[in-house]
């Protein structure tokens, strides 16, 4: 009885030995048999491959002029004073400032914005206090952000303004404007508080 199980473990070592001898060749210079050939050998072309049914011999296409991405709709405006303004009257919040969105923007703002803007969004975050970032974000709180318009401060969110760069790819459209709407949040603790100093300097927002 004892003497089943160690045929069982001899047999099962042969077919393993067996195995390992045939899936490598001798000279070393090609791969063995190929255990699944449809994925070893992609019939479509890789990224980098050339490509002969295109004038450029390019596989990666360029986007059609004015595409844009599923889920996502088109921002027509340009990184200018002007064009903020045109934002902020056209543009309007389509959340209402609800306990589930304010959190998601906290989320948001903790994800993408606290390196810079601080906490409190007072231009006090790590990036800055470090001395990693020399100069001073404005602060969310003060004034001149006070009086920008939703649709201004998604705006600048979206495509950057002054020393701060554009986050439009990274943080989808319903998210900018949550994040707005706990943009208006900090501001209101920041009046509650006092904290409301503006550091005229010149910055994101």
């Amino acid at each position: 009885m004892r003497r089943l199980p160690n045929i069982i473990i001899t047999i099962s070592a042969l077919c393993v030995a067996g195995l390992m001898l045939v899936s490598c060749d001798r000279t070393r210079e090609m791969r063995g048999y190929d255990f699944m050939p449809d994925m070893v050998y992609s019939r479509a072309y890789e990224t980098f491959s050339e490509n002969p049914n295109f004038t450029d011999s390019m596989t990666m296409r360029v986007p059609v002029l004015n595409s844009v991405p599923a889920g996502f709709l088109p921002f027509r405006y340009t990184i200018d004073p002007e064009e903020r303004i045109k934002a902020g009257t056209e543009l309007q919040n389509p959340f209402l400032q609800t306990p589930e969105v304010v959190a998601r923007g906290e989320l948001i703002f903790t994800t993408f914005c606290i390196g810079c803007h601080g906490k409190k969004g007072l231009g006090d975050g790590q990036l800055y206090a470090s001395g990693l970032y020399p100069l001073k974000p404005r602060t969310l709180a003060g004034k001149i952000a006070r009086n920008l318009k939703d649709g201004e401060i998604f705006h600048t969110i979206t495509i950057g303004f002054g020393s701060m760069g554009a986050h439009g790819s990274q943080i989808r459209p319903e998210d900018r404007w949550k994040l707005v709407k706990y943009v208006r949040k900090l501001q209101e603790n920041a009046l509650a508080t006092g904290d409301t100093a503006s550091v005229i300097t010149p910055g994101s927002l």
